[in-house]
């Protein structure tokens, strides 16, 4: 068992380990336990009553945070011709074709979110062991295999905070929602978000409860559970 230093077992001392908490406690709890000296991001992990194995049970989506993630995107597009143009006209970091092939190959990834025309998929498959595990790879369920007219929109809504979440092969999402220097408001406004588009995804063959664990932690500090049914109540 990992060793925790004197600043995390300080935050943990604040949080009770059998409570589950409401969700804007358990941020502002996050907030008071992080310790680290760099703006640290506030992730949100779901354990589901999914079994990723059945095609059926495979929660994923894509959703817009309101209040964005509070970091810089780097958005690479694999396009050619007109659709190159407009992606570099709607302010991609990279955009190519061959040349981002064979650049990935040889292990540069130094991005955050791939994009990528129909057309490009065929080049672009070759690197699924590459960008697959990272989670980079373009798919069109995630909406980041599009159209070339639609590339500024797709640029634009990944500058704004936009957050593709997938179940792991275990049933559990891991999620960011923002940073710790967000104000507890920005964070529940971003979790609301999530928490919405996780139950609009909820398979139809589900039966019974459909979040089993749900915690708010931060990149360095402690977890603290939170009330999975007081999530699901709107404020008035």
């Amino acid at each position: 068992m990992a060793k925790h230093g004197k600043q995390y077992l300080a935050g943990s001392q604040l949080i009770d380990k059998n409570k589950e908490y409401l969700p804007d406690e358990a941020l502002a709890l996050v907030k008071k336990a992080s310790y680290a000296k760099f703006n640290e991001t506030v992730e949100v992990h779901f354990r589901l009553n999914v079994d990723p194995r059945h095609a059926d049970q495979l929660v994923r989506g894509v959703v817009l945070l309101p209040n964005g993630l509070g970091k810089e995107v780097q958005v690479l597009v694999f396009a050619e011709g007109e659709a190159a143009r407009l992606a570099e006209e709607a302010g991609a970091d990279f955009v190519g074709s061959d040349d981002l092939v064979a650049k990935i190959q040889g292990g540069w990834v130094d991005f955050d979110m791939a994009i990528a025309t129909p057309e490009m998929m065929r080049k672009v498959g070759r690197l699924g062991r590459i960008l697959g595990p990272r989670g980079l790879m373009p798919t069109p369920k995630a909406g980041t295999v599009t159209k070339g007219e639609d590339l500024p929109r797709v640029i634009r809504e990944a500058r704004l905070g936009r957050v593709e979440f997938r179940v792991d092969r275990g049933g559990n999402l891991h999620v960011p929602i923002g940073k710790v220097q967000f104000d507890v408001a920005q964070l529940s406004e971003n979790f609301a978000a999530l928490f919405d588009a996780i139950m609009r995804a909820k398979p139809t063959t589900i039966k019974g409860k459909y979040i089993r664990k749900l915690i708010f932690t931060s990149t360095m500090g402690p977890a603290v559970r939170v009330d999975a049914l007081a999530a699901q109540v709107k404020p008035d």
